[in-house]
């Protein structure tokens, strides 16, 4: 269902993404972790369309977002990093626009609607100025915009930053209920977060893939665990160019 093929992108000479190549099955859930800088953002940026690469490609169930950009991108469900919103929209407004962005017809939308803000819960703000919400609630506003026009693919950057444990719980199991129909991409720094949200672990540092496992078994591969195997691989690199 996600497919990258040499991604690679360099900002002024600095590479930031190298080669990036892996592929996503249906019912796959992946955890893709880095230290800040590593490349992961921008990764996801290139596969959902919002940054050119500067070679290779990535298809999203078999549509190529380098030649047929748009039609790949309504494959897709984007929560970029720090959820960006229109502020003086309520969530429900928001929503609207969203539907009508995609394309969704009046018994779609309203259906559409009423199915992401019960499973991002937040039919108690839903007529408030998104400017007036919390951070938890905004993240969960921009969830719902993602996953309402129900696409195969979910790129998430951080769902369940600013999120009370609570909020957290909710948002772990929407995942695991939407996951065997889907392949999801999970971009997050909270290490604890992996084992109960994915089902696949990858690690970038300085743009490339330095492992691929499941989180059991990266666990496993060091003593203190998924913690210490991560700061291993993300480390190794520049270790090595010391």
């Amino acid at each position: 269902m996600l497919d990258l093929d040499a991604l690679a992108k360099s900002f002024d000479g600095h590479v930031a993404v190298s080669e990036m190549t892996f592929n996503l099955q249906k019912g796959e859930v992946l955890g893709f972790l880095g230290q800040n800088g590593a490349g992961k953002s921008t990764t996801m940026r290139m596969v959902a369309g919002v940054l050119e690469p500067d070679m290779g490609d990535a298809t999203i169930n078999g549509i190529s977002v380098t030649h047929d950009r748009r039609e790949a991108q309504r494959q897709i469900g984007y929560l970029p990093e720090g959820a960006p919103l229109y502020r003086d929209m309520t969530p429900q407004t928001f929503l609207r626009f969203m539907a009508d962005a995609h394309g969704l017809s009046k018994p779609e939308r309203k259906n559409a609607i009423e199915r992401v803000i019960a499973d991002a819960r937040i039919a108690n703000v839903a007529t408030q100025p998104i400017s007036t919400l919390s951070k938890g609630y905004r993240r969960r506003v921009g969830l719902a915009g993602a996953i309402l026009h129900d696409p195969p693919v979910l790129l998430l950057d951080e769902p369940t930053d600013g999120l009370d444990p609570i909020q957290k719980r909710a948002v772990r199991a929407l995942i695991a209920r939407m996951a065997p129909e889907k392949a999801i991409v999970i971009s997050t720094h909270t290490l604890e977060e992996v084992p109960a949200m994915c089902n696949r672990v990858i690690v970038i540092d300085h743009g490339q893939v330095v492992a691929d496992d499941t989180p059991e078994m990266l666990a496993e591969s060091r003593p203190g665990g998924l913690e210490e195997a991560f700061m291993m691989l993300a480390g190794e690199r520049e270790d090595q160019s010391v």
